[in-house]
């Protein structure tokens, strides 16, 4: 399902950090962080699911950054369109994130329920758009600089896993002042809890024994399908200076492995205010 916590312009050092957990069926055919087609000139920086051919995470040379959680529903629709092509369309198109956000917000009902933000950091701009509560209007907002964790409901809603996440991360955020972060540290220190929230505090949408196994950070279910939860940990920083470093720790066929790939957003243009 999904789950991330993200600093947006809120330190002097970096406009962007951001962690994030993909949760899907162990057995799906993904494939690590790369550039897709081998090549920087691609432009997509992420990994991908092989079978739907979209990502839940990813980057542009540009300065572009998009991703996505599902938002938890009783009855998603088979036939619906793969959320995972919304960060990959976005990436490679010449479009504003508000802009790109719009157009989406046309089509949103094509899709299962969805939140997704979008970003271009060369700009500072960052907006969410969810198509959830289903016949509510589609509403394309600014986020406002600071901390922020989105799960499986709306942007910063008051789940038990996303209000201990976003404690952890501000705590963590407090022991390095204003100086330089070590995300993937923090990331090893937040995103592998697997304690679950108390059942009265769930959310009742679906059965109470599938909402407690997706009520930690990290999700580790047994499910009639086969194991289900956390298979990927991204740790992503972007610099003032224009660096980017993407840290995926992800599980491929039952071990766990790492990578690391760093690269300079081409023509940057952020200000260098503290903010």
């Amino acid at each position: 399902m999904c789950i991330a916590a993200f600093l947006w312009q809120g330190h002097p050092l970096y406009p962007l950090l951001l962690l994030h957990n993909r949760d899907e069926y162990h057995s799906r055919p993904t494939r690590p962080v790369e550039w897709w087609g081998g090549s920087e000139e691609m432009n997509v920086l992420g990994g991908r699911d092989d079978m739907a051919g979209g990502t839940w995470l990813a980057c542009s040379r540009g300065g572009k950054v998009a991703f996505l959680t599902n938002v938890l529903e009783l009855h998603p629709d088979p036939d619906a369109k793969t959320r995972g092509e919304l960060p990959v369309l976005f990436l490679q198109s010449c479009k504003s994130p508000r802009e790109f956000a719009e157009g989406v917000a046309k089509e949103a009902h094509l899709y299962n329920g969805f939140n997704l933000i979008l970003s271009d950091i060369s700009s500072n701009t960052m907006v969410y758009i969810s198509n959830r509560p289903e016949g509510d209007a589609v509403v394309v907002r600014d986020v406002s600089p600071g901390l922020h964790v989105l799960s499986n409901e709306k942007l910063d809603s008051p789940w038990p896993k996303a209000l201990k996440l976003g404690m952890g991360f501000k705590e963590q955020l407090l022991n390095y002042g204003e100086g330089e972060v070590d995300l993937k540290e923090m990331a090893k220190k937040l995103m592998r809890d697997r304690v679950k929230a108390d059942e009265n505090r769930l959310p009742g949408i679906c059965d109470v024994e599938w909402e407690l196994g997706l009520s930690s950070i990290f999700v580790e279910v047994d499910t009639p399908l086969g194991r289900c939860g956390t298979r990927s940990t991204i740790a992503l920083s972007v610099g003032r200076n224009g660096e980017v470093t993407f840290d995926e720790t992800y599980l491929e066929d039952g071990t766990w492995k790492e990578k690391t790939i760093s690269y300079w957003i081409q023509k940057l243009k952020l200000s260098n205010n503290k903010k």
